[in-house]
């Protein structure tokens, strides 16, 4: 009787693949655009023997892309993109009843974290998919070797845009890279509808607050944070906002929302949000002037937006009241609470985007790997946007897998559109 391959892996128990499975097929019901994707790659198997790491946060979606990867053909290994964000019963299942390689586990600390990205790049991928360049730029930092076997990869976040343009504009990327993230059927939706409804969803489940009622400050009025202010809006918030872009400042204003500076916000905020993509935006001297029980929490990309060390240091004692909560007593006897230890409180304390938005993004991811193996000996290392005719046929997939008909343009009103002869 022959013996099962042994699949390398680091996750935190095999025995938690039938929760994950179960859970992964319930997603993957709400990703009818990836589905029919997958259907077509089974078909065509367009990533045959192309080998793919996916520097991803390892949730129920990121799954079903996974396997769709696998499914057109590649060798697909998958590490995680956040400590805290992993779900060990999916990375479980992926090993156990989908033959991936995974390393990942929730929780993990920093150098764990590292360990695990240089585990997948020992695989040599020739396609990389990242959520935030923690892997490109380890295999730029630390993996320069593997430059000349990689074809290119996509990029999901805005964070790891902006951090790959910066290496692009200084010379030190070495292969393209797409930008899913700035795809319309992106960042329009998981990044509005996504991210919003998530974050709330993540605040929630740590706190148990109403949020009715409260004082609820968003910093950032990008996609993420429109569509924060927006569901924190509609469950009864009062919301402000701080930015330091005048012209998204602007618009704040005009969507109903109160906009003053942190310094200002610091004063009366319940509940203070993060999702900026930078760093030190909250630092000591708004700790200082929070009211008692006041809530912190990060919705960006990386754990830097608030200055946890800051807190720290100006606190006397620090204790877990939650599972997803650490009280804060400073010396004048307030409290601060701070959720998530400061990364995505989204996927730290709940399960990040709903899957039907996630269907857009990972549609993008999935079609983006194919673009790249098929025109790989056309691009240059740098950064380029998806092609629009993938972003459209992700948006047409997507009305029709919701049953809805649009209009169409006729052939006269094309020819008015392209003309100029026609005026009053």
């Amino acid at each position: 009787m022959a013996t099962a391959k042994k699949i390398e892996c680091d996750v935190k128990d095999l025995h938690l693949a039938v929760k994950g499975k179960t859970r992964i097929e319930w997603a993957n019901q709400w990703m009818p655009v990836l589905a029919l994707i997958r259907k077509r790659f089974i078909k065509e198997r367009p990533l045959a023997g192309v080998r793919v790491a996916a520097c991803l946060h390892v949730t129920t979606e990121t799954a079903n892309l996974a396997i769709t990867l696998r499914d057109a053909g590649a060798e697909v290994v998958v590490c995680a993109s956040n400590p805290l964000s992993t779900q060990d019963d999916v990375a479980a299942s992926l090993v156990a009843d989908s033959g991936i390689p995974v390393f990942a586990t929730k929780g993990e600390d920093e150098s764990t974290y590292y360990s695990h990205i240089l585990a997948a790049l020992e695989f040599h991928p020739q396609i990389t998919l990242d959520d935030g360049a923690d892997l490109v730029t380890t295999v730029l930092t630390k993996c320069q070797g593997q430059i000349p076997e990689i074809l290119g990869g996509t990029e999901e976040t805005t964070t790891g845009v902006i951090r790959l343009r910066s290496m692009a504009k200084q010379g030190l990327l070495k292969f393209p890279i797409i930008a899913v993230n700035d795809a319309d059927t992106k960042h329009l939706f998981d990044n509005r509808y996504g991210t919003g409804q998530s974050t709330l969803d993540g605040i929630i489940r740590a706190t148990n607050l109403l949020i009715a009622g409260l004082r609820v400050v968003v910093s950032g009025y990008g996609w993420c944070g429109r569509g924060v202010a927006l569901r924190a809006k509609g469950m009864g918030a009062d919301v402000i906002v701080t930015e330091v872009n005048p012209t998204r400042a602007l618009e704040a204003i005009m969507d109903g929302y109160r906009v003053m500076a942190m310094s200002e916000a610091a004063k009366i905020g319940d509940v203070f949000i993060t999702l900026t993509g930078d760093k030190a935006v909250i630092i000591g001297e708004h700790l200082k002037v929070m009211k008692d029980g006041a809530v912190i929490c990060n919705s960006g990309h990386f754990n830097v937006e608030v200055d946890i060390p800051a807190l720290e240091k100006m606190s006397f004692g620090k204790r877990r009241t939650r599972e997803y909560v650490d009280e804060y007593s400073l010396g004048d006897g307030r409290r601060l609470y701070l959720l998530g230890e400061g990364r995505l409180i989204n996927l730290a304390a709940a399960e990040g985007h709903p899957a039907a938005v996630m269907d857009m993004s990972f549609a993008n991811q999935a079609l983006s790997v194919e673009y790249i193996v098929k025109n790989a000996k056309k691009l240059e290392a740098k950064v380029y946007s998806v092609p629009p005719e993938i972003d459209h046929a992700v948006a047409r997939l997507k009305l029709d897998a919701m049953g809805i008909v649009i209009d169409k343009l006729t052939p006269d009103q094309e020819q008015y559109l392209a003309s100029w002869s026609e005026g009053t």
